[in-house]
């Protein structure tokens, strides 16, 4: 018969940091940062909080292992190719859809910069900018424009998806934002008011990737102008 410390043994070998960051993406994704707590976790795998902390020291590591398991999965996903420019859009839909399909995880890229994803997705992103012929002292630059716009654009699309699950349809939102912005002064807003009526039946990801190609083009411009200055 085998000792408790045995049974004990093969336990925490079964509950496996991987297997627990897993259980906690579902969790995320379906109740967000509140519905994660070691307890609700535990309950999760059918074990105690003590076993959880002999992988994962609190939320806050829990949280990073959760997102940076997000984002190297995406990583190992993209495709693109030998085109470093389709790469580049590969990279940035890959990190676009992964925040779109996981809220939470936008709020954590943009909230903890020590995450083992930041540099993650600042390597996926610059080994294809040296590729595009990019001088190297307009590296920093180029990846920054690009990893500030792919997050940003991607984590508000996240907050604006999550209204939309809490009750509010997509098209009846914007309607009324078009229908506002149509109604503005014409002599103060004349620019506003062109754009009302694109609003309700654009295409977010379409809208995200013609944005993604706008960096490009900056960035290309400056390879034509003889490469931007780092200062």
């Amino acid at each position: 018969m085998a000792s408790k410390t045995q049974r004990g043994e093969r336990r925490t070998d079964a509950l496996s940091k991987q297997r627990i960051v897993r259980a906690a993406i579902e969790m995320l994704d379906a109740g967000g940062e509140g519905a994660l707590t070691f307890r609700a976790l535990a309950a999760r795998l059918s074990t105690g909080s003590g076993a959880l902390y002999w992988h994962v020291a609190n939320k806050d590591e829990l949280l990073a292992a959760a997102t940076n398991d997000v984002i190297a999965r995406v990583m190992a996903g993209v495709t693109g190719g030998d085109d470093p420019r389709e790469a580049i859009r590969a990279v940035a839909l890959g990190v676009y859809e992964a925040i779109d399909a996981h809220p939470w995880v936008g709020a954590q890229l943009s909230s903890s910069p020590s995450l083992a994803a930041i540099p993650e997705i600042f390597e996926a992103f610059g080994s294809r900018i040296q590729a595009l012929g990019v001088p190297e002292r307009a590296w920093f630059n180029s990846a920054t424009a690009l990893v500030l716009y792919v997050l940003g654009a991607a984590a508000q699309n996240a907050a604006n998806a999550r209204q939309h699950v809490d009750g509010l349809d997509r098209d009846d939102v914007l309607g009324s934002v078009a229908e506002h912005w149509a109604g503005l002064d014409p002599a103060r807003y004349p620019f506003v008011r062109r754009l009302a009526a694109e609003l309700p039946g654009h295409d977010d990801q379409e809208q995200f990737l013609a944005g993604v190609d706008l960096v490009l083009a900056g960035i290309e411009a400056g390879i034509e102008a003889g490469g931007a200055d780092g200062d």
